[in-house]
Parts: C-alpha cells; sequence; structure tokens
C-alpha cells in the first residue's frame, strides 16, 4: 500500500480484560507435538511443518461471550499458510453448526499478510458472509490483540481495540445468525488449496517450521452443555447483561468513526456488495453509501488494479533513481 493509516479507537480506557492460563480454558485439539506452551503456562506456540500443523480447543462451549487473545503470526514466506482463531460447534452440530471466524492469510515473501471475517448460523455455510482486509502494521513483527464479540443482539470484530465490523441481529437474518453454543478454537493449517492465490501458490516447506504464538487469553462468556434437548439460556441471563455493560459491547461515536476509517482504507472485499454471487443482499448487510462506491459488481475494490500498478511503478522508479544515485 501506498500509504498507512493509524488506527486507535479513540479512547484510553481500555476493556480491562482478564486473561487465564492456558490450561485454565483451552486443550490441545490436533498436532499435540506442535503444540509449545510456555514454562508459566500463560502462552501457546502453534507450529506447522511438514507432518502436521496444530490447534488448540477451549475447554467448555460458550452461548455468548467475548474471546480475545494477543496473536503474533509467523514472517517470512507463509503463502498458503493459515492461522485461524474462531467459534464453533461443527464438532457438534455437524449439519446446522454456528461459526464466527477470524482467518489470517499467508503471503509469499515480501508481501502482506491479510484477513478474513465470517459468520454461518445453521449451516448457512452456502451463504457465507467473508470480508477480507489489510492490516496498518506487520503481524509478524510483534503481538497485537484481536477479538470476538457475541451476543445475542450484535457481533463486533475487533483488532486491538479497533472494531473492524459489526453485525447486527434482524429478524431477516433468521437461523443465519448463529444461536447455538460454540466452543472457541485456535489453529494452524496448510491452506495450500485456496488461500493464496487462489490455491496457486503452494506453502513451501523449506521455511517450516511457521509458528504462531498466542498470549494473553481471555474467555469471557457464559459456559454451557450442548447436548441438553432443550438448553436453558435462561441460565446465561446474568453474565449476558455483564457483557452488556463492558465497553467493548457497544461502539461509542469514536470508535464507531474508526470503523469507519479502518473499512474505508483496509478491507478489499465485501460479501455484501457482491452482487455476482448474491444478485439479493443478504440479509444483515448494511450498505454504506460511501462504501459502496468503492466496490464493484464483485465485492473487491473498483481500482484495486491500478493501485497495485501504481505502485510498481513507483517502486520502479525508486530503484531507477536509486541506481543513478550510485
Amino acid at each position: 500500500m501506498n500509504q498507512s493509516y493509524k488506527l486507535t479507537a479513540g479512547s484510553s480506557a481500555g476493556f480491562d480484560l482478564t486473561p487465564i492460563s492456558f490450561d485454565e480454558g483451552y486443550s490441545p485439539l490436533f498436532g499435540d507435538f506442535n503444540l509449545v506452551r510456555s514454562p508459566d503456562g500463560n502462552s501457546v506456540r502453534l507450529l506447522l511443518d511438514v507432518y502436521s500443523g496444530s490447534g488448540f480447543i477451549s475447554s467448555n462451549m460458550y452461548a455468548h461471550g467475548f474471546f480475545s487473545a494477543k496473536i503474533k503470526l509467523p514472517s517470512d514466506n507463509t503463502a498458503g499458510v493459515v492461522v485461524a482463531f474462531y467459534a464453533s460447534n461443527g464438532d457438534v452440530f455437524e449439519k446446522a453448526h454456528d461459526e464466527l471466524d477470524i482467518e489470517f492469510l499467508g503471503n509469499v515473501r515480501g508481501k502482506p499478510w491479510r484477513f478474513q471475517t465470517n459468520l454461518y448460523g445453521n449451516g448457512s455455510t452456502s451463504r457465507g458472509r467473508e470480508e477480507r482486509y489489510r492490516l496498518w502494521f506487520d503481524p509478524s513483527k510483534e503481538f497485537h490483540r484481536y477479538s470476538i464479540l457475541w451476543t445475542a443482539k450484535n457481533i463486533i470484530f475487533y483488532v486491538d481495540e479497533v472494531p473492524i465490523r459489526e453485525v447486527i441481529r434482524s429478524d431477516e437474518m433468521g437461523g443465519d445468525y448463529p444461536t447455538k453454543p460454540m466452543s472457541l478454537y485456535a489453529t494452524i493449517w496448510d491452506a495450500s488449496s485456496w488461500a493464496t492465490g487462489g490455491g496457486k501458490i503452494k506453502v513451501n516447506y523449506d521455511y517450516a517450521p511457521f509458528t504462531a504464538e498466542f498470549r494473553e487469553l481471555v474467555l469471557d462468556g457464559c459456559p454451557m452443555d450442548p447436548i441438553q434437548e432443550y438448553p436453558d439460556f435462561t441460565i446465561c441471563n446474568d453474565k449476558d447483561a455483564w457483557l452488556d455493560t463492558r465497553i467493548y459491547s457497544f461502539l461509542s461515536p469514536k470508535r464507531r468513526a474508526a470503523m469507519h476509517k479502518f473499512r474505508q482504507h483496509y478491507m478489499y472485499y465485501s460479501s455484501c456488495y457482491d452482487v455476482w454471487r448474491y444478485p439479493v443482499t443478504l440479509p444483515g448487510c448494511i450498505l454504506d453509501p460511501i462504501e459502496k462506491e468503492r466496490f464493484n459488481e464483485s465485492g473487491r475494490l473498483k481500482f484495486e488494479r491500478s493501485h497495485k500498478k501504481q505502485a510498481r511503478a513507483a517502486k520502479a522508479r525508486r530503484e531507477r533513481k536509486s541506481r543513478s544515485d550510485t
């Protein structure tokens, strides 16, 4: 990108979070030999090598909550690598699962990480609501906090304390809005079939192991047994009411302005504007006239290619100037 816009949430109050240790809230999911806990148990590394990826899962399932972690992504050539931080109940409700995703998509050396958010409700995988973005920093250089708020009323995705996407529940969404208890997951895996260049660029294991680091893990939610035939959601009323009082549960004018600024400068695809895929706008999409003006009918930026050409031309000019100065 030619420019970088520093984003802040416009508040110094902070989220006032209470992290837990890995063993307090999580257990290994797969690739146990590629999951490395810190000596104090407060952080964990997930590795991907030629043999396996790795992941962990929360010990409980939750009916609503705020799920968060500070994450540092792998560096160098990460094409084909995906690091995911998400809530799901797919292991319990295989054909009617709910899901809330943050997925980081690796790239070739010298190209930045990208990431996407998505949500499904009641198995609505044919109606994915993806959005894709770039970041205003290098996520492999230092830790940054990534968070998902899920309540009965809304969903907010955060990077640090900057809200990047809000989904407000509506009657029109029906079962597409996640409602069943979910576990929290973190994984690193080989997504060579789609993650980079539409699957044209595969994971290069000469750069393995690829390491994603997680620390300051937060699970603020209402634990619930999903196996009950008629779950009693009223047991979560107090926890839901507590969540509603938290600063991350509502967007002040300053936080909303930060979200608009992020979306203006860093979002490069939205399913809400993808009329080729969805001729009828998906329920739950709130179309912003300013955002819509920037996207073509494929849901991608109108001028993305010209911006890339301009960036390459500017780089070539700098290189020519550098050679002439020596």
